[in-house]
């Protein structure tokens, strides 16, 4: 391939090129910028680093009247170069695409300190300023291509905490089954984003009653700060008990198959849970008729959803439960007709509470 300078030379091959020599990532501080690439016996000056990642760096490069990108990859402790081999291959196979940034040709650069690198020589492309796809793109990123498109630079760049809040949008549009675009460009989501989160839950989580939704929505939520230092990180999100608590199960699993927690349905309405002697009295008096069928390990009345006004009694064994089960099912409680299903114990214990699918 030729060179943008518009010299006839051809591009090495990356099979004939010099090897990389094997340094320690110390051997080097990467994160320094060449004052110029000499490609084929032609300088390249470098006027400014576009973009630093983990195993390359990009910067904008000129030489008379032409001006290209360089990537050039870093040197690890091994000299792989696994990276630059895989990305020229690609180019190379997909040259002419209108969509794709067009490769000029390989080299490779040895720097002062004596280490070898490979380089991309690329098409430069100006018009490229914006960080993330719009609808998707986090508050500190909008601030960076703000900076960019008025020829500003930021002092604090973007870090990882942008692909979190990419995929806590991704989470609440597949949550809501809407596009949520126009949303998270309104002031009322400025204001007020973790509100519109508690109004989206509120208004689907009758039609997935499956999900565990109070995990999902606090996992989003915690996805979605302002500040990204204050976002959930990737290793945070990942034991978030949204992905470790089994769906739901169907609600005959529950009928038919005993545990030692028993789960009592259509026994206290709402306005007893606000009442904080009433609800004593409530515990009390539960407890008091749930150990006539044996020896109660714990119970539990939750004030909110998941399990709203629900009863939860654990007994010492699967027997007791099911004998609790038999004799309770169509007893009255306060005018009320007491539904009963067994609750996985494992779930319980964990404080997992979730609604059954009908």
């Amino acid at each position: 391939m030729a060179c943008s300078s518009g010299s006839n030379a051809k591009m090495s091959s990356p099979n004939v090129s010099t090897p990389v020599m094997a340094v320690t990532p110390d051997a080097v501080d990467q994160k320094t910028s060449p004052a110029v690439f000499e490609i084929f016996g032609k300088i390249w000056n470098v006027q400014a680093r576009l973009g630093q990642g983990v195993s390359a760096s990009v910067y904008r490069v000129s030489s008379g009247r032409a001006s290209s990108a360089v990537k050039e990859f870093q040197v690890d402790a091994q000299g792989g170069d696994y990276g630059y081999l895989k990305e020229s291959s690609v180019l190379e196979k997909i040259q002419g695409h209108k969509n794709i940034v067009t490769l000029y040709g390989m080299f490779t650069n040895h720097n002062p300190f004596g280490v070898a690198t490979h380089c991309l020589l690329l098409e430069l492309l100006d018009d490229v300023k914006y960080i993330q796809t719009d609808g998707y793109r986090a508050p500190e990123a909008e601030l960076q291509n703000s900076l960019a498109q008025a020829g500003l630079e930021s002092d604090s760049g973007c870090t990882t905490a942008v692909d979190l809040w990419s995929l806590g949008i991704i989470l609440l549009e597949m949550f809501s089954g809407i596009k949520l675009k126009e949303t998270v460009k309104s002031q009322e989501w400025k204001d007020n984003s973790s509100a519109i989160v508690d109004h989206i839950f509120s208004s689907n989580a009758v039609v997935y009653p499956a999900i565990p939704v109070f995990h999902l929505r606090d996992l989003i939520k915690s996805m979605l700060h302002n500040d990204p230092k204050l976002r959930s990180t990737a290793e945070a999100a990942l034991i978030n008990p949204f992905f470790s608590i089994p769906f739901a199960p169907h609600i005959e699993d529950l009928v038919l198959l005993p545990t030692p927690v028993l789960r009592l349905l259509n026994v206290i309405d709402d306005n007893h849970l606000y009442n904080e002697d009433e609800y004593e009295d409530i515990i009390e008096d539960m407890k008091e008729e749930c150990q006539k069928y044996g020896t109660v390990v714990s119970l539990l009345i939750p004030k909110e959803n998941p399990g709203k006004g629900q009863v939860f009694v654990e007994y010492a064994n699967a027997g007791d439960s099911k004998e609790a089960q038999r004799l309770l099912t169509g007893r009255t409680f306060d005018g009320k007709f007491v539904v009963t299903t067994f609750y996985p114990l494992s779930a319980y214990k964990r404080g997992y509470l979730y609604q059954t699918v009908q």
